[in-house]
């Protein structure tokens, strides 16, 4: 049996949460792996207006660590205590692989993996640290802390090709220490709701007939939320017969529920704060919008495919990963609200456009389930112990 242990920061409601919640999941529990995984996950006790996993992770059987000290600030005390509670807790697990998500815990959980002298060490860059949008002294200190977890790593995962010529343009690596695995979802729960369309839109007080742009998203910087706000307005104004639904909370939520109500908006954008059935909710969709900055792959694309929904989105890293323009929806710059409601009302006016663009992104799909990631997760770990053997 391969032990395994997946350190992450914080357990909330994200991409990289599910990535590791599901690959500790499926490998312990599908038949196709047979017993051939014991797999731990250890998580700072840190959540937040995202929502947290931690209850969900459990229940679905993953033994659960959460350690006080891996806190998602920098601070040298606590990052000092959990790279040793780490070490111990690595050495006394004997685990075969570590296998590290999100920045904090990719460098203090590489180093003391690599001081534990665990043989296989793995690092998913579910999007970098740094981005063009912080400053250049911030920047600097992200890229020299990505160096560090590098050099104390075996193999890095990317849930974007795009994201390995960003880590290389920066000094991190080299091509071969790189796989692409793309972030995989649970295809089953989408677009099968369990709650029938009409009845999901009687609850939130939406007609029927109306066409509805929907987003599932945080409310935080790195998802633009004013200028998702700033653009759906624009949509409404040209066509007040539209609603949209935006699912998520985050630290934003206050600055966003006053931009909706500066527009007069605040009965047509509604705002449904976290939920856990976000497949009823996408059902109740007919166009699907995103308005990031900065990505790894947002999972949120592939459920709106897998529900068969038109994407209008903003070409942010991983988000071309999974629209292809012009077919199953658009990209487009970041923060130009004008130019992404004109897309929007394009297919609002524009069933057949929708019907084929939806069909379209449900074809790819297959691309992006979690049994697929699981699978490329389980050969990637058969190269390494083999290379080490």
């Amino acid at each position: 049996m391969i032990k395994v242990l997946h350190p992450i920061t914080r357990l909330i409601i994200g991409g990289a949460q599910e990535n590791t919640m599901l690959t500790a999941d499926y490998h312990s529990h599908l038949p196709e792996f047979n017993g051939k995984y014991q797999v731990d996950v250890v998580c700072g006790p840190q959540t937040g207006p995202e929502g947290s996993l931690i209850e969900e992770t459990q229940n679905r059987g993953i033994d659960l660590t959460i350690m006080p000290e891996l806190v998602r600030e920098i601070s040298p005390a606590n990052d000092l205590k959990a790279i040793v509670k780490l070490r111990k807790m690595m050495i006394d697990g004997r685990y075969d692989v570590v296998h590290t998500h999100s920045s904090k815990a990719g460098v203090l959980g590489r180093i003391a993996a690599k001081l534990a002298g665990v043989p296989i060490i793995v690092h998913t860059v579910h999007g970098w640290s740094y981005h063009e949008h912080m400053s250049p002294r911030k920047k600097n200190l992200y890229v020299m802390l990505e160096k560090i977890g590098y050099r104390n790593g075996h193999a890095m995962i990317t849930v974007s090709p795009k994201d390995i010529d960003k880590g290389l343009a920066e000094g991190i690596g080299r091509r071969e220490d790189y796989t692409v695995i793309r972030s995989g979802i649970e295809l089953d729960r989408f677009g099968q709701p369990t709650v029938p369309r009409d009845e999901m839109r009687q609850s939130l007080g939406i007609p029927a007939e109306a066409v509805v742009i929907g987003s599932v998203t945080r409310l935080s910087e790195q998802k633009d939320p004013v200028t998702l706000i700033d653009a759906l307005a624009q949509a409404h104004q040209a066509r007040p017969d539209i609603w949209s639904v935006i699912v998520g909370d985050g630290l934003l939520r206050p600055e966003v529920e006053a931009k909706i109500a500066s527009y007069g908006l605040s009965d047509r954008i509604l705002l449904t704060g976290l939920r856990r059935d976000v497949p009823e909710l996408m059902a109740t969709f007919d166009i699907f919008v995103l308005a990031s900055l900065w990505e790894g792959l947002p999972r949120v694309l592939p459920q709106a495919m897998a529900t068969s929904l038109p994407i209008v989105c903003t070409r942010a890293d991983g988000s071309a990963e999974a629209v292809i323009d012009g077919e199953t929806g658009y990209l487009l710059p970041p923060q130009q609200p004008a130019l992404i409601a004109e897309k929007l009302i394009e297919l609002v006016d524009d069933a057949e456009k929708r019907k084929q663009m939806g069909a379209a992104g449900k074809a790819r799909v297959p691309l992006f389930g979690a049994k697929k990631m699981v699978q490329d997760i389980d050969l990637l770990y058969q190269s390494l112990i083999e290379q080490k053997n």
